[in-house]
């Protein structure tokens, strides 16, 4: 396994020297929408993976200087600041954010129409730049203007708030106010990307561009095409229920009877409800999961479009920790220009590498006995759960048989668990999983098992998380991950993964070389000794009595899962078979089997 790993790593290190930007004549700017978009840990405008991964995505399109800018909604209050009590039980409070503080306001406005009604919006600027200077910008879209009524004003206030009615608001906003603010910008854009089907109506404000205000039941199979020819589709999702739907009512009312006829002429009705993932397959040219297993599930659920796979990344000098990064610079410093280098990590010393995780997890240390209290020990296994309290990660499954667990914390000689997670404010099961974990945290703590929930997870706590434990433990029901990200950050740091073999992780696991895998099981109790049998006969015996061996692992983590896992990597992928395909040096060749599962 370990050979095929280093043929993946070869193959990687071939693509990335034949890629240029310079052989896209006249490319114009590749337009990139997504709801949310984690900019900065102090700006909350985002809520969780889907952001974050838009927000290395850029970050990487600015180093690489890909001709890109990005639309995304203001989210004025934020999405929510978590509370817990003693008992775990959540309450939310707004994040407010003044956007003058981070961005500039353009001058320019564009209207949206909303169950008839007018609606203003503008746009803040805020300039990523790259490691050398390219700038790709973001425009947050704004209605809190005082041309807008009272309701309008706050469509851009909340991330994910409010009803149905309120969101399909925000897309209206969000995809065709953002295509009539490129335009109003002076923007040449020649390809829009949507990240998730938030952003599927802006395929309507282009059609109605290219019909130059004209009926929309004068579109003909030319017009649609156009249209097509400058989408491509990120789906995020691998189960119906995450597809944004809305009812028929819900679209004549909001967005109009004659729009609403067009859609489901074009076939993006399913079940009765307007699909946006549908709308976004139905518009463009070329679609995507996020990891080769999300692909083949997308393709099941709508077998009538071609989805191609392109496995997600991180971005490697947001995720590394202080003393990882300061590692690499004095061992291997062409890795920030070309994370293909860190695979050479597997040649950093020993000693090295273990003092640089010793200060990532010292930090991490001293950060729960801040936020908590708790003071624990630095030479104990420490395992990390962090993730959106959502019941089909399973956060508790590692409490299935707790005799067990404690057995294992005593023969590893101590054991701490660090739990994080937000629940959505509407989701009820997802709180009382939260209520769960803390109360079995408090039912088995000893002295041997220590298990603590952090509260507030978010950008700073989960870069402190995934840097400083030393096993990072994903356990989510196959087939619910379409990728999943937070394992890649652990990898970025030398920290290897005990995970479900879904997402990502089927692509990232190399037993023993990158973490280990969770054995598919008839149900919980099947997985739940999988995960146990790991920790106990292969986890635990190395971190207590190989630290040469363990030291090895960590670095063939970093350097065979960080040197893939990137979104370097991802964005050229994008590039390549999305955004330019016919543009760039080396053919793309579409392999028809790979749609064949």
């Amino acid at each position: 396994m370990l050979m095929r790993a280093k043929q993946k790593m070869d193959m990687g290190s071939t693509e990335s020297n034949s890629f240029s930007y310079e052989t896209i004549p006249d490319a114009g700017q590749v337009a990139y929408f997504s709801m949310e978009i984690a900019i900065e840990p102090s700006m909350p405008t985002y809520s969780g993976g889907l952001g974050v991964l838009a927000g290395d995505t850029l970050r990487s399109a600015a180093d690489l200087g890909v001709p890109l800018a990005a639309f995304t909604l203001l989210h004025r209050k934020g999405y929510f600041e978590q509370h817990l009590t003693a008992e775990g039980v959540q309450s939310e409070t707004t994040q407010p954010w003044d956007p003058a503080s981070f961005c500039t306001e353009e001058a320019s406005r564009v209207t949206v129409q909303i169950e008839n009604r007018v609606v203003v919006v503008r746009a803040w600027r805020y300039d990523l730049k790259g490691l050398a200077g390219h700038v790709v910008p973001i425009y947050l879209l704004d209605t809190d203007l005082d041309e807008n009524s009272g309701w309008d004003r706050g469509l851009t206030d909340h991330l994910y708030g409010g009803d149905t009615n309120y969101r399909l608001q925000q897309e209206i906003v969000l995809g065709m106010g953002g295509v009539r603010m490129a335009h109003a910008l002076g923007l040449r854009v020649n390809v829009y990307h949507m990240n998730e089907g938030h952003a599927a109506l802006l395929t309507l404000a282009l059609l109605e561009s290219q019909l130059g205000g004209g009926p929309q039941n004068g579109a003909t199979e030319a017009d649609i095409e156009q249209v097509r020819r400058k989408c491509v589709f990120t789906t995020h999702t691998p189960v119906p229920a995450g597809h944004d739907r809305f009812s028929t009512e819900q679209v004549i009312r909001i967005l109009g009877s004659e729009r609403t006829a067009r859609l489901e002429k074009l076939g993006c009705f399913r079940d009765g409800l307007l699909n946006m993932t549908l709308l976004a397959l139905c518009f463009s040219r070329y679609a995507n999961g996020v990891a080769m297993q999300h692909g083949k599930v997308s393709r099941q659920m709508f077998p009538e479009f071609k989805i191609d796979s392109i496995t997600n990344g991180v971005h490697a000098p947001t995720w590394m920790s202080a003393p990882v990064a300061q590692m690499l610079d004095e061992h291997i410093p062409a890795w920030r220009r070309d994370n293909l280098y860190l695979r050479n990590t597997i040649d950093v010393p020993d000693a090295v590498m273990q003092k640089a995780h010793a200060r990532a997890k010292e930090d991490l240390l001293a950060e729960v006995g801040a936020r908590t209290g708790h003071v624990l020990d630095p030479n104990v296994l420490t395992l990390g759960f962090a993730r959106r309290a959502a019941t089909y990660k399973r956060a508790t499954l590692l409490f299935s048989d707790p005799e067990r667990l404690k057995e294992i914390a005593a023969k590893a000689g101590g054991l701490q668990i660090l739990y994080a997670g937000k629940a959505h404010p509407q989701d009820e099961p997802g709180k009382a999983l939260i209520q769960h974990v803390v109360a079995e945290a408090a039912r088995l703590s000893d002295n041997n098992l220590r298990i603590i929930y952090l509260e507030n997870y978010a950008w700073d706590l989960g870069a402190l998380l995934t840097a400083g434990v030393d096993v990072w433990v994903n356990t989510p029901r196959r087939p619910y991950e379409a990728s999943g990200t937070s394992g890649m950050k652990a990898a970025m740091n030398g920290v290897p993964s005990l995970s479900i073999l879904d997402g990502w992780w089927i692509e990232g696991c190399i037993e023993g070389a990158t973490g280990w895998a969770i054995e598919d099981g008839a149900d919980d109790a099947a997985e739940a000794i999988s995960l146990y049998t790991k920790l106990e006969t292969a986890v635990v015996p190395l971190y207590r009595d190989a630290k040469d061996r363990w030291t090895r692992l960590m670095k063939t983590t970093l350097a065979f899962n960080g040197s893939y896992f990137n979104t370097n990597r991802m964005v050229k992928q994008y590039t390549r078979n999305a955004y330019y395909p016919e543009r760039l040096s080396v053919p793309v060749k579409v392999d028809e089997s790979v749609y064949a599962d």
